[in-house]
């Protein structure tokens, strides 16, 4: 008898809603989250640079977290929600 085994596994996820939409990013906080991988800045900054052109950003806030293989800590989180309007981050690989 010859057995097979599935490695997908079995994912489960809360289904939650999107956030909405910003119509315009002028004048509003960004958060730049680097993960710390070389290739995820270099991305950061292109697209920082693309939105800065285009739109006057409130500001522009840079946050890193310790490791690119660990989550953010919930303290980072949180002050990233309670200091801007906008939050971005990348995988560059």
């Amino acid at each position: 008898m010859l057995h097979v085994y599935d490695p997908r596994g079995e994912v489960r996820a809360e289904v939650r809603a999107l956030a909405a939409r910003v119509a315009r990013p002028d004048g509003l906080r960004l958060a730049i989250l680097d993960n710390t991988k070389w290739n995820a800045n270099k991305l950061l900054r292109a697209v920082r640079d693309q939105l800065q052109a285009k739109h006057p950003l409130g500001a522009v806030n840079y946050y890193r977290k310790e490791s690119f293989s660990r989550f953010a800590a919930p303290e980072l989180i949180e002050q990233i929600r309670r200091d801007n309007d906008l939050a971005m981050t990348a995988i560059g690989d």
